[in-house]
């Protein structure tokens, strides 16, 4: 049985996906905030306290799409060392999700058109639990290719079969 303990991991996303996220929030938040304001104003008789109502829901909309990115930055985090790889998400409850590399079957790389503006990448992890893969997400492009190799080249000479 191994004795290798897991710290927290060191590694966050790269802070251009503070911008990437701010974006993807504010194309989901300025619609809902829109359509809050465009049916308030197509009403015939508009209350002035459902107005402020309108008013403190949109601007909610955009506070939370320009402050949920840096909440999530802060606490998304990742790992790999030669015995795993593995993540930390979420603010109020931490879940983590740890793959031997021994049982890592697959690993891929992808880039979105937007994450390709801002230069970014994921690696997905993938492994036969029924727990799902690992992402890792918002990497430079670059460091996520050395990444992907580099967890290629560790499940190639771990033993074990991967199932």
């Amino acid at each position: 049985m191994s004795t290798t303990r897991l710290r927290p991991p060191r590694n966050h996303a790269d802070p251009r996906a503070i911008r990437w996220w701010t974006v993807q929030w504010l194309i989901l938040m300025v619609p809902v905030a829109g359509a809050a304001v465009a049916a308030y104003w197509l009403l015939g008789d508009r209350p002035v306290w459902l107005g402020a109502g309108v008013a403190v829901f949109a601007v909610g909309c955009v506070v939370l799409a320009l402050a949920a990115p840096r909440a999530y930055y802060r606490v998304e985090r990742w790992e790999v060392t030669d015995e795993a790889v593995y993540t930390r998400k979420g603010w109020l409850t931490h879940t983590w999700k740890v793959a031997p590399m021994s049982r890592i079957q697959r690993i891929d790389t992808a880039r979105g058109p937007v994450q390709r503006l801002f230069g970014l990448a994921d690696v997905t992890v993938t492994t036969a639990s029924s727990a799902g893969a690992i992402k890792i997400e918002a990497l430079d492009h670059e460091v996520a290719a050395a990444l992907a190799d580099r967890l290629t080249a560790l499940t190639q000479t771990t033993p074990g079969d991967a199932t």
